[in-house]
This record gives structure tokens, sequence and C-alpha cells, in this order.
């Protein structure tokens, strides 16, 4: 479901005051108490049975709805996978992680906020755990008690294509899995995909435009054709997924997993044109966490998310150490994972097709070199352009490439986009990436 920005803030602001306890009727910004106005610490984390660099994200909440910006704090945007620059990120705390068997884990913060292990670890099954956090300004908080239920084994991951419910045709891929030990109920799925972009327009050589001073006409510029000195044809694009995506086998007396989707991607899609990428990732939950994820689902997906929210609905497993009364947002988790990679290319499955389209316009285009003063009725410059850094060469002028064109200069052009790939992504191959 998508919504125009102003209603997205505005539901937004909605949701962290039902997370707060209210019961909405109606939202009244004016009336809102100066202690409601509070931003409430947001405590985040995954913490897995797999030894590795553990993470905890800190952050606060906001109330502000900024014309300009999405500064409220959403908790349907999975872990880690909001922008930062838009949130107030919450530096300067102590994080460790606690066992009753004695063990202990500190963390450090990298980034504003986000708090790495000292050493890398791995959850324990029959452990209890709680994650304890001291704030900059000395207030404690403290976890309820976190166990890993159990462990489940992604045995395969695979793509078929397919037919969505929608009609839409496309790629689904699905996992299979099998239980290990423990309590092997309650599942969630999160995955990163890594697609290959090919820039359509990419030559190997480009402009250069040193000594460009526009305060003086006829400007000053030296403008030449180059090699290329950096690789911007073939990049990478790694995104993580921001849907929540569960399953639940309890009541089941096959707990095996067997063909469920975790990913639709339909076959005009871009990312799936060159190669695709898809690592997913499979989390043995607890109970509460499985139900405090549906219910962040099912708010997200509401047809009428003005209707009445109950209070206490979503749940928050962090409070203060001494028992005063404080909101705190988001969710704590210990969870048994198993992962597993896949690979393919659009012509695995489509390969009487055209590929997807590039998502952008590469049109190519012609202006003159500079525009007189006062500016004739042309396009914006070619000086200007490469100013600005929005253009890359694309040949010398040939009326068959730009027959319309109402300015023409010495040179055809394309948007940057179309003739260099760092703008959608990076130039270094990932280490795990195969042809």
């Amino acid at each position: 479901m998508k919504f125009q920005k102003g209603s997205y803030r505005i539901i937004l602001g909605i949701i962290f005051l039902a997370s707060l306890g209210a019961c909405l009727d109606e939202l009244e910004l004016d009336t809102l108490a100066e202690d409601e106005q509070t931003a409430a610490l947001v405590v985040e984390a995954v913490l897995t049975n797999e030894m590795i660099t553990q993470k905890v994200y800190l952050s606060r909440s906001s109330l502000r709805l900024d014309l300009e910006t999405d500064t409220v704090y959403n908790p349907y945007i999975p872990l880690g996978s909001r922008p930062i620059d838009s949130v107030d990120m919450e530096g300067g705390a102590t994080v460790r992680v606690l066992g009753d068997n004695g063990t202990e884990y500190g963390f450090t913060e990298g980034d504003d906020g986000i708090y790495l292990s000292n050493q890398q670890f791995a959850l324990e099954m029959g452990v209890g755990y709680t994650l304890d956090i001291t704030t900059s300004d000395g207030t404690g908080y403290t976890s309820d008690p976190l166990t890993v239920e159990g462990t489940s084994q992604l045995t395969n991951v695979y793509a078929e294509r397919a037919v969505s419910d929608s009609g839409v045709e496309g790629v689904a891929i699905y996992v299979d899995s099998q239980p290990q030990q423990g309590n092997t109920q309650f599942y969630r799925y999160t995955y990163e995909e890594t697609y290959k972009i090919v820039a359509p327009n990419w030559l190997p050589v480009d402009f250069e435009l040193t000594g460009y001073d526009n305060s003086v006409f006829p400007p000053e510029y030296n403008l030449e054709i180059v090699e290329r000195e950096v690789q911007n044809r073939i990049c990478y694009n790694t995104v993580p997924s921001t849907t929540i995506e569960q399953i639940s086998t309890a009541g089941s007396p096959d707990r095996s997993i067997s063909k469920h989707m975790v990913r639709f991607i339909g076959k005009d899609n871009f990312i799936i044109s060159e190669r695709y990428s898809i690592l997913v990732q499979q989390q043995v939950q607890s109970a509460d966490a499985y139900s405090f994820y549906e219910t962040l689902k099912s708010f997200s997906q509401s047809d009428n998310i003005f209707s009445q929210i109950q209070s206490g609905a979503i749940y928050a497993n962090v409070h203060r150490k001494d028992g005063t009364s404080e909101n705190v947002l988001g969710y704590v988790e210990a969870v048994g994972v198993s992962d597993q990679r896949l690979f393919f290319n659009f012509d695995d499955f489509f390969s009487e097709e055209e590929l997807p389209e590039f998502p952008f316009n590469c049109n190519p285009m012609t202006a003159r070199i500079y525009n007189e003063p006062p500016p004739p009725s042309c396009p914006e410059d070619l000086l200007s352009r490469l100013d600005n850094g929005t253009v890359t060469y694309f040949g010398a002028y040939d009326e068959n490439l730009v027959p319309n064109a109402s300015c023409p200069g010495p040179y055809v052009f394309v948007p940057r986009v179309c003739g260099d790939c760092t703008l959608l992504g990076s130039n270094v191959e990932p280490d795990f990436w195969e042809e």
C-alpha cells in the first residue's frame, strides 16, 4: 500500500501514539501533552546463534511532522534498513549482552547509534540472555529475558517462473526447511538482494571539463574527450528486505516447511535484467516475537488505519531498570538462523523475451557548448550540465541521433546515469559474486 507523503506522516504519527498505549478516534496534534512530546528510546536488535559481530540499534522517536522530510519513527521498516539520515540516532550509550551462565559481551559504537559487539559471539540454546543498556545520561534499561527457541535448517532456496495473485508474470523465490532442535513453530524471513547493473550507454571515453569559469563571457573552459580512468560500466547494488514475512507451523504435525514463497519479482523489474542474487535468512522466533511482528504487519496493511487501535497492541520488550514508567519502542529478539544464497539470470526463465527496460530515459541529447546571455530559448548548455555532473559523452553531433534538436551543439550526450553505473551501485564486485 502506498500513501501520499502527507498522509504517510500523519499515519506514522498515529502509529507512534498507538505504541504509547493510546486508544485513538482522531489525531489532535495541538493537544499533545508535554510529556507525550518527549522522544522515546527505540531499541532494536536481532541477536542470533551464528558466530558473527552482533548489532544493536539505538535511536529516538520523533513527533516532528516535518513538511520536507519524514522524521517520525516508523516501526514497520525492518531492523537496520530505514534511512539513517532521517532518524535521530542515540549515541554515547553503554551496551552489553548478559547471559545467565555468566557470559558478558560488550559493544562499541560504530556509526552513530549502531553498536557492534567487541568480539564475535553466538547465542547458545538453553542460555537466557538480557540486553543491558545505559544511555549517555546514566539511565539504565534492560530487556525481557531472551532465549533461542530452536533451530531449523534451510534445505533449499530456489526460484521458479510464476504468476502472482494479481496476474503479474515473474519469478517466485521459495524456501524449504527442516527442523533441527527445540521449538520451531514460528519463523520470520529476511533477505538481501544484490543485482548486477550494466550502464546501457557506457563508452570507454567521456568528457573532461577543466578550468571552467562562467563568471566571464564567453566562459573560460577546456573541454576534452578522454579515456575513462574508473570502471563504471558494471556495478552491483545490495538492498535489504523491507517487508515482514512470517510463517507458523503451530498445530501442524509436520513442522517442516515446503515451498514457502519469500519474494516475488515481476518480469519487468529492472533488478533481474542482468544477474540477480538473493541471500535468504530464516529466523526461528519465539511466540512473543512472532506476535509482535504479526501485529506490526496487520497495522501496516490495514485498509482503515484510522480505526481504533487498542491499548497495548504494540509491545516493546525493553524497560527502565529502576521501574520508572517510560515508553520504550522497538523490539529485541534472540533467534536461531539459517541462510542460503541463490543466483539466477533473466534468461534462465524468460529466454525468448526482451530484457526489462532500463528504468531511466536514455534518449540522446545535444545542446550548445554555452548559451549567450540573455539566455535564448535553448536547452541548458553543455558546460552547465558537465559542471553539475548530469551528463556523459555519447558521440559527435549526428542529426539522426537528435533529429528534433532546437539548438544543436558539437556533441551528443545522455543522462549520466545511462553511462555511469556508479550512480546506482558500487563498481566493486562483491566477494560472494558468481557469474
